[in-house]
């Protein structure tokens, strides 16, 4: 079958012309040939000059993902060379680190030039995820390059992506294993730190890697000092705590599942409860009504928007969370904050800081500006791949 052609509208190359990879519904002007989600279209500017070959979709509002801007196949060959580039990029920040860091995020999308496409390392297994049924399509291409690249650290692939495929093609579809077999969960290290890890079952790929060296700094900052994780999950920022030797850790979530997982990390690194509590509360409305005196705060809450239309409740969330924070802290004390959400820009983010601590009329010092990790990498053509914003806060 012959590939589909994609003509966008009078000026709407101008992005694709910057090398962004997305083409969005709206800018596309006509369709010669009858592309199927996930197959491979190329890209055209209004009088015909060539601009990039990706993915097709008519699901959502991003219509093509460019793989290319090279008059080039989209083919086995060109998935290679991404994943190699991928790999090398990881060994030039030393991952993984023998003995210290077995888990990794090996793919990050458009930020490696692979589009609808997360890949996460969990000592031998790599965790695929496709957010694009043409991504998928690909995936024992996939899995025999990432290992064929891991230069034999990685020998089984799961695939994961019945959770991020749109429900068009994900129902029906199972988790399992394209290369290998085994259990689908295990105990790996993180800065010399042990961490039970299920990425059959557990959210994302099993464990939140992006926030592996803003865990590191919370270490920094943590010795002999009373610290509550909130949104704490698999309990990272408080194992962290610990070991830096924080005299109290205290977990806190709305989820049991969370609370057993963050109590079992804490047991494998050999931390007992005499330092250590988990909460079961809303965050919001137990920071907002803190009993309890701290001298670290940290907030990590899932994405409060998912997209623009939830942006300004999700500002309006930021703010209320970080003021009862603000407002609570005792003088010196510091505040760990952090956004995930992709479309709360880090000004956005910032400026939302900014007026929690004018409400509560605090003076807030900022002491560190933290993000996502170099294994998280964000392509210069495409901001949107930046979407972990943190502050290191001091409170007076």
């Amino acid at each position: 079958m012959s590939e589909a052609r994609i003509s966008l509208k009078s000026k709407k190359d101008r992005s694709l012309e910057r090398r962004h990879p997305w083409v969005f519904s709206g800018a596309i002007k006509a369709i010669e040939g009858f592309p199927e989600d996930g197959d491979v279209v190329s890209v055209h500017a209004n009088k015909g000059r060539f601009l990039g070959r990706g993915l097709f979709s008519s699901q959502g509002s991003i219509s093509v993902r460019v793989l290319t801007f090279e008059d080039e196949p989209v083919d086995t060959e060109l998935f290679v060379s991404r994943i190699r580039k991928a790999a090398e990029t990881r060994r030039t920040i030393g991952l993984p680190d023998a003995g210290q860091t077995e888990i990794y995020r090996l793919l990050h999308a458009e930020g490696d030039g692979m589009p609808g496409c997360i890949v996460d390392v969990y000592g031998d297994t790599a965790v695929f995820q496709a957010h694009d049924i043409g991504v998928h399509r690909m995936k024992e291409t996939i899995a025999s390059a990432i290992i064929e690249a891991s230069n034999g650290s990685i020998q089984r692939v799961y695939d994961r992506s019945a959770d991020t495929l749109p429900k068009a093609f994900s129902e029906g579809l199972e988790r399992g294993y394209i290369v290998g077999d085994g259990e689908s969960s295990g105990v790996f290290l993180e800065h010399g730190h042990r961490f039970h890890v299920d990425w059959g079952a557990g959210q994302k790929t099993g464990f939140f890697i992006d926030q592996r060296e803003n865990r590191l700094a919370l270490s920094r900052l943590s010795k002999g000092k009373r610290v509550l994780n909130t949104f704490c999950y698999t309990g990272g920022f408080s194992v962290y705590a610990l070991a830096a030797g924080a005299s109290v850790v205290h977990s806190l979530d709305s989820s049991q599942k969370a609370l057993d997982l963050a109590e079992e990390n804490v047991r494998l690194n050999g931390f007992d409860n005499e330092r250590h509590k988990c909460i079961k509360a809303d965050a919001v409305e137990y920071v907002r009504n803190l009993e309890e005196s701290y001298d670290i705060i940290v907030l990590d809450p899932p994405a409060f928007a998912k997209g623009m239309r939830s942006r300004h409740n999700a500002i309006q969330g930021y703010k209320r969370l970080n003021g009862h924070a603000i407002r609570q802290l005792k003088p010196g004390g510091i505040l760990m904050t952090y956004s995930c959400s992709q479309v709360v820009t880090p000004a956005i983010f910032r400026d939302t800081i900014v007026a929690a601590a004018i409400h509560q009329g605090r003076e807030v010092k900022i002491l560190e500006q933290l993000h996502q990790p170099g294994d998280h990498p964000i392509s210069i053509f495409h901001p949107e791949g930046e979407y972990l914003k943190g502050l290191v806060l001091q409170v007076y």
